[in-house]
C-alpha cells in the first residue's frame, strides 16, 4: 500500500506545476497560443477568470520560468525558500478554506477566482511548493537525469529513487542504452 506524502490537492497542484514547466522543455514550445493554454488548463481543471489575450499567455510563460528555477534550485533549500516566498508575495496569496460538490474535502484557495490567471496559478503552485519544503521533501523536485532531457519531475517514490521524467520515455531509453553498453562489453 502506498503512503500519502501530500494532500490530494497539493499533489495535483505539484503535478500541474511540473506539467507547466515541461511545456517548453520537451519537444519545443507547447504553450504557443490560447488553444494550447486552454488544453493545458482543461487538462488540470483550472477554472476562473480568463482574459484570453497575449499578455495573459506571456504571464503564464513567466510563471513557468519561475517555477522551473525553483525545481532547478531544489538542492539549495534557502534559495528555493526565497523563490517560493517571492512567488507567494508577488501573487498576493490570501488563503481561505473552501470545498466543492466534486471535491467535498476542505482545501485551500489562495486567490480570488476573479484574480488574473497567472496569479491564481502562481499562488496555488507556490503554496504546494511551500508544503513540499515544510515536509522536508524538497529533494522530490528533480530535473530528469537523462543527459538529453531537461524536463522536471515530481518524485513520489517511497525512497526518492525516481530519476527520469515520464514525458519522453527517458527511463526506458537510459535502461536500453545501459543494456546495450553491457552487451557490447561482453562481446
Amino acid at each position: 500500500m502506498s503512503q500519502m506524502l501530500f494532500s490530494h490537492d497539493t499533489e495535483l497542484t505539484l503535478r500541474a506545476a511540473c506539467g507547466l514547466v515541461n511545456t517548453d522543455r520537451v519537444e519545443g514550445e507547447q504553450l504557443s497560443d490560447m488553444a494550447a493554454l486552454d488544453r493545458y488548463l482543461g487538462g488540470w481543471g483550472w477554472t476562473g477568470r480568463r482574459d484570453r489575450h497575449d499578455a495573459e499567455l506571456a504571464a503564464i510563460h513567466r510563471l513557468r520560468g519561475r517555477l522551473g528555477k525553483i525545481w532547478e534550485s531544489s538542492d539549495d533549500e534557502v534559495h528555493a525558500v526565497d523563490q517560493v516566498n517571492a512567488l507567494l508575495t508577488d501573487t498576493g496569496a490570501a488563503p481561505w478554506l473552501t470545498r466543492h460538490p466534486e471535491q467535498p474535502e476542505w482545501h485551500l484557495h489562495l486567490a480570488s477566482m476573479d484574480d488574473p490567471l497567472w496569479q491564481r496559478m502562481g499562488a496555488e503552485m507556490a503554496m504546494a511548493l511551500a508544503d513540499v519544503i515544510r515536509a522536508g521533501e524538497l529533494r522530490r523536485l528533480k530535473v530528469c537525469a537523462a543527459p538529453d532531457c531537461e524536463a522536471v519531475l515530481l518524485d513520489l517514490s517511497r525512497n526518492r529513487s525516481g530519476k527520469f521524467c515520464d514525458t519522453g520515455n527517458c527511463g526506458n531509453r537510459q535502461h536500453v542504452a545501459a543494456y546495450r553498453e553491457r552487451r557490447a562489453k561482453e562481446s
